[in-house]
């Protein structure tokens, strides 16, 4: 006759199914708010093309339909937007020149944009030809 002691051994598991999904809600939150926010960014209506062509932001410049000039959020008189591009460009670094980026509003005239384009490239920042097709 053999006796066989029974071991009553406990197996204590943690149930990670619903840590998983907190886990993942929380993941997909922060990505979509991480994509929304940006600080330096002045709300303007710009006009639509057929191709986006999105270049390495350095220094944006936003321009209101009324006229009001923006550096990232800080508002720049128009006559002085030279001065204050040429302050903040490093020209003596030419391996990697920062480009400006100009957001205008649609209703704004083309004089004003190709105004900011002259300053920002008078005060060294890189140029770029881009070929956009409008809708």
């Amino acid at each position: 006759m053999s006796i066989r002691k029974k071991f009553s051994e406990e197996h204590s598991e943690v149930d990670t199914g619903p840590l998983n999904d907190i886990l993942f809600i929380l993941m997909f939150f922060f990505l979509i708010i991480s994509t929304l926010a940006n600080p330096n960014v002045v709300k303007v209506t710009n006009p639509k093309y057929k191709t986006q062509t999105k270049a390495k932001q350095s220094i944006i410049i936003s321009i209101k339909s009324d006229g009001r000039t923006y550096i990232g959020q800080k508002e720049v008189p128009f006559d002085s937007l030279y001065a204050e591009l040429s302050k903040r460009i490093d020209i003596k670094d030419t391996t990697n020149k920062q480009s400006v980026v100009i957001n205008a509003d649609t209703a704004l005239s083309y004089n004003k944009v190709v105004m900011a384009m002259a300053a920002a490239k008078q005060a060294g920042a890189a140029t770029q030809s881009l070929g956009v097709d409008a809708k």
